[in-house]
């Protein structure tokens, strides 16, 4: 059983991420432009994202609609009042009253009309109902457990836009690192051009060369177009405008790296007491035992008190004042088995959501220690990539000093600036790994709008 109290205050864990919800999503749309920062970093493109990602904002409206759904039970507890005035006329068959009146036809008479005036106004004021009180807890609970969803969504949508910042920062890298190559492949055309014209060089090393250039050139098209479009899928998951200015402050390789990592033990500790879908289904499945609390309370009676007052005649002009009112005692008898069948329904379902919770806590737990695993793998992988990046770049050196000497070809320079992109390309692969672990970690733990 959870121990959390019935009074659950509704919006009681919501996250900052959802203050700038009081404005209108129109006026926010128009004025999007103001709300890009000029320094975007990662933590900053999760925040943003939280805020007004179109995921966010479904979930946080979600979880008003509820709100909205708890205070409609809780009307059950309030007194009512109502005013009503009617004037209107009746006629009257005699026969229908089965009284025989003397000088009135035995088969029927009508008589009337007799016209009325009521002004009247009523009250009815719950005194105690316990089924009620328990439903609107559960009522309230639910809320609570619909605000802790909206910031399940808005985790979720910070995770994807974090996701989107990586692969923005990795198109980037990608396109300093062709353009280093097309550095290399237009000194290398340079070096083979040199020899042609000084007589020492081979017609088919500035083929070579000039094949290289034109494939670099190539793979810099292609980078430039994969910036662009991960640009817009970073705008899409920032909600932003399509054509809304970017600034990435950080690149890829100035992104933290840790020494070390966190225990395993204490990241999934913190991943239990933050993760807001394991606190929405806590209170799911306290919603449910509280629910099962109503419908068996319906069986206690409950009291109310009623009453009315007004004034009452024939025309305005002669009305008397007249009252109504009384205690009323309600005692459930039978009800053909219905709340048998209700409460039969809630203990399922109640079983069903803890089965859920279950399964999420291992859920929780596998995610944590997978991406402490990814992110090992990934530092290990990085000072490999690291070491082979050094190793070819004095590959590259060597092979074009013999080059520029005129003792080789540039077959060898070729192929170890072939080998020196592919490593720039791990590197770049294992620091994305790398980062993109430690933002599902984050995720896991229920931080990604925490991050730097």
């Amino acid at each position: 059983m959870i121990s959390t109290s019935p009074l659950v205050r509704r919006g009681c864990t919501a996250l900052s991420v959802f203050a700038m919800l009081a404005l209108p999503l129109a006026a926010r749309a128009q004025n999007a432009q103001d709300t890009i920062p000029r320094a975007l970093t990662l933590g900053g493109a999760a925040r943003l994202a939280a805020q007004q990602s179109s995921a966010a904002l479904t979930a946080r409206f979600q979880a008003e609609q509820a709100g909205a759904r708890a205070d409609q039970q809780r009307a059950a507890l309030l007194p009512s009042l109502s005013a009503n005035a009617t004037r209107g006329g009746n006629t009257f068959n005699t026969v229908t009253f089965g009284i025989p009146f003397p000088g009135f036809s035995p088969t029927g008479t009508v008589i009337g009309p007799v016209n009325t005036v009521d002004v009247r106004a009523s009250a009815q004021v719950p005194i105690f109902n316990f089924s009620s009180i328990r439903a609107w807890h559960s009522a309230q609970t639910n809320a609570s457990a619909s605000d802790a969803q909206a910031s399940t969504a808005a985790q979720q949508a910070a995770a994807a836009a974090a996701g989107a910042y990586l692969a923005t920062q990795r198109a980037a890298a990608q396109v300093d690192a062709r353009r280093a190559d097309s550095v290399l492949a237009d000194s290398l055309l340079q070096i083979a051009r040199s020899q042609i014209r000084a007589g020492v060089g081979v017609a088919l090393d500035l083929t070579r060369a000039e094949a290289q250039v034109a494939s670099v050139q190539a793979q810099l098209i292609a980078a430039r177009n994969e910036r662009d479009r991960a640009e817009l899928t970073l705008r899409r998951a920032l909600g932003l405008p399509l054509d809304a200015q970017l600034s990435l402050v950080d690149s890829l390789g100035a992104l933290p790296i840790l020494d070390t990592l966190p225990s395993e033990r204490a990241a999934v500790a913190r991943a239990m007491q933050r993760r807001p879908d394991l606190v929405a289904i806590d209170r799911q499945l306290l919603a449910t035992q509280q629910t099962v609390s109503a419908i068996r309370s319906e069986r206690l009676p409950s009291l109310a008190a009623f009453g009315n007052e007004g004034f009452l005649g024939g025309d305005m002009s002669h009305m008397l004042n007249t009252y109504t009112w009384g205690l009323e005692v309600s005692v459930p008898v039978f009800d053909g088995l219905r709340r048998s069948g209700r409460v039969q329904e809630q203990e399922a379902r109640e079983k069903e959501i803890d089965e859920r919770r279950r399964d999420l806590r291992e859920q929780i737990a596998t995610e944590v220690r997978g991406a402490l695993l990814d992110m090992n793998s990934a530092r290990q992988q990085l000072d490999a990539a690291r070491e082979r990046l050094r190793l070819a770049e004095q590959e590259v050196a060597q092979a074009r000093e013999r080059f520029r000497a005129g003792v080789a070809g540039n077959a060898d320079v070729i192929t170890a600036s072939l080998d020196l992109n592919s490593s720039r390309n791990q590197v770049i692969d294992a620091l994305t790994a790398y980062q993109s672990a430690r933002v599902s970690l984050a995720q896991a733990q229920g931080a990604v709008t925490t991050l730097p």
